[in-house]
């Protein structure tokens, strides 16, 4: 069976993480007509916002984004939200408790590196200057190495300080992976374009409002506005080829985005492409575990801070959410790669981050720890483990069917930016035959 020249191809987008939604938006732009699926009643996939226990709404993780983020950026505007409005644009800082870090200030990007570098109080000009030119190293080498090394094994020439306060708080902030563990290709990458391709693009963006506003809910009410069909809360159980058409749970679909979880589209792709399957259900997870505590009298020196991480302290960043606008009084503190953290068990992990608060902050934090300890939370599979020479599965598995996620063959660890260029790239690739419309928002 073959359809018209001429008629509207008819896409199923199943999955409305950030990816899904990128992908339904290029689609319908180009001229498709749309079906989103998604198993949730509620979209943003791992990037979201979600009531607690108490009904208070919070996000399921702290996310950052950074000024690199152009894809997003433009995203975010075709559905109707204003980048300058939700997020809270700062020079790339990693501060201490104290106040004291790297800050880089304004300015052409390898210049505001090496003055953020040179201004730092905390390192002797050794340590600077081994960080300068190390830099200067790998911008020479193209930002590329071989394969097969670690962040630790590339950075194992650096003093022990710039490691801490810079290389380690970069790689599990950017892989969500720990040096030792860590791919240095993956990260020679993301320094690239976020230190040294173009001023601001190290620039922090932080969120004023909660995730579901930042693309989520505006993504699937432009997509509602446009005519897409919106399947909340439905598990696509099965999807096949027959007589020339994809068949998702036996409607008849001329193309199919897999934009749910790895896992979730490999028991869908079983049947079509075994290998694929099995590439995209092998991968390794790190969580990260974010605990919400509250203070009615601290404030930070900065909204994002660095935080010292040891065995007995596990969080590496700590957010003021009330500078960010998310209402007085709350902190947000991060351990990313936070795999030994969760096998101790999430009780244990809020205590010691209670603790670590407690120590870095003295005087703060104080009084009943049940009323202190607002919430934790886990996203136990919050990112693939982004190690040495990882082969990650192609994201087009067969024609007129391709996948799209953070997840996928491309440049950047599993980030939002990596997420949401998967989702343009299918969409565009599933329309490039005679039903091209104008360019869509990925461009």
């Amino acid at each position: 069976m073959t359809r018209p020249a001429l008629a509207v191809p008819r896409v199923a987008v199943i999955g409305a993480g950030w990816s899904g939604l990128a992908a339904a938006v290029e689609l319908v732009e180009r001229g498709a007509a749309v079906t989103l699926h998604e198993m949730a009643r509620h979209p943003g996939g791992r990037a979201r916002s979600a009531p607690t226990t108490d009904s208070r709404l919070l996000d399921n993780g702290q996310h950052i984004l950074i000024g690199a983020y152009t894809d997003t950026f433009r995203l975010m505007q075709h559905v109707g939200v204003e980048p300058s409005r939700v997020l809270m644009r700062l020079p790339l800082a990693l501060c201490k408790p104290s106040g004291r870090g790297l800050r880089l200030p304004d300015g052409h990007p390898v210049l505001a590196f090496a003055r953020g570098v040179a201004a730092h109080r905390d390192w002797n000009w050794s340590e600077r200057i081994a960080l300068l030119r190390t830099c200067a190293t790998w911008a020479v080498a193209g930002f590329r190495c071989d394969e097969s090394r670690t962040v630790a094994e590339l950075c194992h020439n650096l003093p022990s300080a710039v490691r801490r306060d810079v290389i380690d708080p970069l790689c599990v902030a950017a892989l969500n992976t720990p040096a030792e563990c860590a791919s240095a290709q993956v990260f020679l990458r993301v320094m690239r374009d976020a230190l040294f391709s173009a001023p601001g693009s190290a620039d922090l963006m932080l969120p004023r409002v909660g995730l579901d506003d930042l693309l989520p809910a505006p993504a699937l009410r432009w997509l509602a506005e446009h005519g897409a069909t919106l399947r909340m809360g439905h598990r696509v159980m099965s999807m096949n080829m027959q007589e020339g058409l994809w068949r998702v749970d036996d409607e008849p679909y001329d193309a199919v985005v897999l934009a749910c979880s790895a896992r979730e589209s490999a028991r869908l792709a079983q049947a079509t492409a075994a290998h694929w399957s099995q590439a995209a259900a092998a991968f390794a997870y790190e969580p990260i575990v974010t605990v919400f505590l509250r203070d009615d009298r601290l404030r930070f020196p900065h909204p994002m801070l660095a935080l010292p991480d040891d065995r007995q302290s596990p969080a590496q960043f700590a957010f003021d959410l009330g500078a960010l606008g998310a209402g007085p009084s709350l902190f947000s503190f991060v351990i990313s790669g936070a795999r030994t953290w969760v096998d101790r068990g999430l009780e244990e992990t809020a205590q010691s981050v209670l603790s670590q608060a407690r120590n870095c902050f003295p005087g703060a934090f104080l009084g009943p720890d049940d009323t202190v300890r607002v919430h934790v939370r886990a996203e136990r599979r919050a990112t693939f483990v982004c190690s040495p020479g990882l082969k990650r599965p192609s994201w087009d598995l067969a024609p007129g069917l391709v996948a799209a996620g953070d997840y996928v063959d491309g440049p950047y660890p599993a980030t939002l930016e990596g997420a949401v260029r998967s989702g343009l790239r299918a969409g565009r690739h599933l329309m490039v035959g005679p039903t091209r419309t104008a360019p869509g928002p990925g461009h």
